[in-house]
């Protein structure tokens, strides 16, 4: 898996022959697809320069004939089911079910947009395909034990290039041994959510009770109820905003934001409150801060939690 810090994808093998798509692998959604050999964007025009597919690339390609659409965030994508052989790593699924998009908006046909598809890794009840999820699939065949995910997050900066996705289970190499911590998830809508036992900023406790986080991989920023990121951002020296919801801090602050999950402080690198220079010519000037405040679909309590946070965490489910 490889990351811009911006999105995470990895490679999934699909067709007759196998061709690789680049996909953004999100826990905040369950429906895999790719585009069309057939689709348009919003405009009229073809889907930019990505790969796609249909009967003309892969000889095991099985169009259902059943209407599918999604609306993300950012971004919406319309189109059929179809079958065809999904392959990740060397797991197999010989027929899975999976959405093709004859119709993307720009957010992902554009030529800029490094990703071909979405591998969605949120549960079940989250599906708009109504048809079993890669995870769920996987699981039902016996590829894998635990209808679990686990994520190794690189950073662009460090340019290790040893992000991993890991399908059933955790990888023991990319965490420290005694690190792991596991804690419920609260979500009954198919997310994976916990409880947040505290928001510190620089070690001092910033008094946020009875929060929640739902991880998202496929978030930019940490989103949250204004409230709480203006508290947040109080704590910040040289923080500003002109809305509450976009805000500013220096690109050399030292500020580091810690989160409490399963009773242990997960700590967000300064590195990475920093998001993007305001301008790209003053690394060391403003930058916008990777914390915005809006309300998430949950309302004042709960937050959407990017891949900016780090370390070992397991949230036990039923499957």
């Amino acid at each position: 898996m490889q990351g811009n810090d911006i999105g995470y994808v990895g490679d999934v093998m699909i067709g007759t022959p196998p061709r690789s798509f680049r996909m953004l692998m999100d826990s905040g959604s369950s429906d895999l697809w790719v585009g069309s050999e057939f689709c348009s964007n919003n405009g009229g025009s073809n889907c930019g320069n990505h790969t796609f597919l249909g009967p003309n690339s892969s000889s095991s390609f099985k169009l259902l004939s059943k209407t599918w659409s999604i609306t993300y965030g950012s971004g919406h994508v319309t189109g059929e089911l179809a079958q065809d052989i999904v392959m990740f790593g060397d797991l197999t699924l010989p027929s899975h079910m999976f959405g093709v998009a004859h119709n993307e908006s720009n957010d992902f046909a554009a030529d800029d947009i490094p990703l071909d598809g979405i591998l969605g890794l949120g549960k079940k009840e989250l599906t708009t395909q109504n048809v079993a999820t890669v995870l769920d699939s996987m699981y039902q065949s016996g590829l894998i034990q635990q209808s679990i995910v686990s994520y190794k997050i690189p950073r662009l900066a460090d340019q290790k290039n040893d992000g991993e996705i890991t399908l059933g289970g955790m990888d023991p190499a990319k965490y420290a041994s005694g690190s792991v911590v596991t804690f419920p998830n609260v979500n009954t809508q198919g997310f994976w959510e916990g409880a947040i036992g505290a928001f510190k900023v620089d070690g001092r406790d910033l008094g946020l009770v009875n929060r929640t986080g739902v991880l998202d991989t496929g978030t930019t920023l940490l989103v949250g109820p204004p409230a709480d990121v203006k508290a947040i951002h109080a704590a910040i020296p040289g923080s500003k905003s002109s809305d509450g919801v976009d805000w500013i801090i220096p690109c050399t602050t030292t500020s580091v934001l810690s989160l409490n999950f399963g009773g242990q402080d997960w700590a967000i690198d300064a590195r990475d409150l920093a998001f993007l220079p305001i301008d790209p010519d003053v690394p060391r000037g403003d930058c916008t801060s990777a914390i915005s405040g809006t309300l998430p679909f949950g309302g004042e309590t709960e937050w959407l939690v990017s891949a900016a946070l780090p370390g070992p965490t397991r949230m036990p489910d039923v499957h």
